[in-house]
């Protein structure tokens, strides 16, 4: 008789139904998570053809009468029944999905997609139990109400976790890959955020995991909110020998020669307070990320140390140290900046002795050039080195800028020492003093200390890399500074 049955059933459109229903759960799963899209299609296709032949078949949803032993047809329409209703809810989970990622919500995707695949499912599953069951989902429904009860009170701070968790994903406060900063001083890049907790890399390379309800009643800071530029503000102090003004040009130069910094929006200078010991200055300035606010604040403080050296302005001591003792006027004087302490800071000639930087310093030659003006074209060979007193080059390639140097740094090395063109063009920003090292007193030092070629080699072969003096070539830093100990002993030999 099941024989029968089965025969009855193959020919009528319930086959076709269970057919339909199987078939789209092997392909689904033979299709993989990897290919959502696909998978949608999928389920968009077989939840369709199902629909349409339980309609055109008129084969109910509900079972009218209760389940009975022995009746193999009912159990049939069950089951075709039961895998139209697994098929609807994977059909809204994968619309739910598709809607999340055109909308462009990554963040929220995962605890939404979570909240609405458990609530489909739930829907779902007593769906089918009022419908081709018949079962009473209101006693069903009140039961679970009370177990949901129970539950709620043993698991209160993982409840709380996961509501704050919703809040704070809902609510936009952060982004995966927000930079934020806690009240507590913790701060770093939101890496993952699950149910119960926020996971943060901090700048130290540590994660910090944080509960959901411990990150949601603290004061939050979302530093990449707007965007991830960041404002610095460093507070210096300079004796007034000079006018208000003059000093507020210096600094706003000092800031023109940082190559950390944003340059637009411009930097500022604020001349905060002035008495006769001190000018207090806030300089103000912005990063593109917060991961180079140390590295920034290294390089403004080293040029501003630069540049009032090279300026002839003096640092102002701490009130608490003007108010333990006044200094002398001899103590407190400094004095100028000679091409001597210029050649002394300069890494390039680190290993010379004292006289030997006095004869270079003798031979050198100041330079002026006024703000605007083309020092080196792209392409030509300088035959000196200059140093940089005061004032900002631009170093530009293709008329782009690539980086600026200003008081302290080189230029032109390559072309004395390795007798290389200059593959990027220098252009004064503001008025520049340079001095200018005569090539016969560097002839003379090389042949009298060969060593000093090797050192200068080395150091010239890691600036190269940074300031893009060499161009470039797929050899390692050994390398490069082997040939240009080569060129440097061919060119003064010679």
């Amino acid at each position: 008789m099941l024989h029968a049955y089965l025969v009855e059933i193959a020919a009528a459109p319930l086959a076709w139904l269970i057919i339909l229903g199987l078939t789209g759960m092997a392909v689904w799963k033979a299709i993989g998570p990897v290919r959502s899209n696909l998978r949608l299609v999928v389920q968009i296709i077989f939840f369709t053809a199902m629909t349409s032949v339980l309609v055109l078949a008129d084969i109910p949803l509900g079972q009218a009468q209760r389940l009975r032993i022995g009746d193999e047809r009912t159990i049939f329409i069950v089951f075709a029944q039961l895998l139209w209703w697994l098929h609807l809810s994977w059909a809204v989970i994968g619309f739910v999905r598709i809607y999340l990622v055109l909308e462009g919500r990554p963040r929220e995707a995962r605890l939404l997609q979570d909240i609405v695949v458990g609530a489909v499912y739930v829907c779902a599953t007593l769906a089918a139990l009022a419908f081709v069951f018949d079962a009473p989902v209101g006693t069903l429904i009140a039961t679970s109400g009370v177990i949901a009860i129970a539950l709620g009170l043993a698991l209160q701070n993982t409840l709380g976790d996961v509501f704050s968790g919703v809040a704070l994903n809902l609510g936009h406060t952060y982004a995966l890959g927000d930079w934020i900063l806690l009240e507590d001083g913790t701060e770093g890049r939101v890496i993952a955020s699950t149910w119960r907790s926020t996971q943060i890399l901090t700048g130290a390379n540590n994660i910090v995991v944080l509960p959901n309800s411990v990150l949601a009643k603290q004061k939050l800071t979302n530093v990449s909110q707007p965007d991830e530029t960041h404002l610095l503000n460093i507070t210096v102090r300079v004796v007034p020998t000079h006018s208000p003004s003059i000093i507020e040009e210096a600094m706003l130069t000092v800031l023109a020669g940082c190559n950390s910094i944003m340059r637009e929006p411009p930097p500022l200078v604020s001349l905060n307070s002035l008495d006769a010991t001190a000018l207090e200055i806030h300089l103000f300035f912005r990063v593109s990320n917060p991961m180079l606010r140390m590295k920034a604040r290294n390089e403004v403080i080293d040029r501003f140390y630069r540049h009032c050296r090279s300026t002839g302005l003096q640092l102002a001591m701490s009130p608490s140290t003007i108010a333990f003792g006044n200094l002398s006027d001899d103590t407190a004087r400094q004095r100028d900046l000679t091409l001597e302490d210029i050649i002394a800071e300069n890494p390039l000639f680190s290993g010379l002795t004292r006289l030997e930087r006095e004869k270079l310093a003798q031979s050198g030659v100041e330079r002026q050039y006024h703000m605007g003006d083309i020092i080196a074209q792209q392409g030509q060979a300088l035959p000196s080195m200059m140093i940089v007193r005061t004032g900002v080059i631009s170093i530009q390639h293709d008329q782009r800028e690539k980086r600026r140097l200003s008081s302290g740094d080189f230029f032109g090395a390559t072309g004395l020492l390795a007798g290389t063109k200059e593959t990027d063009g220098l252009q004064a920003l503001t008025r520049v003093t340079a001095y200018e090292i005569d090539p016969q007193s560097f002839a003379h030092l090389i042949a009298d200390r060969p060593a000093i070629a090797e050192e200068v080699a080395a150091i010239l072969s890691a600036s190269s890399d940074e300031v893009g003096q060499l161009p470039p070539a797929a050899m390692n830093h050994e390398r490069r500074a082997s040939a240009l100990l080569k060129s440097i002993r061919t060119i003064f030999s010679t």
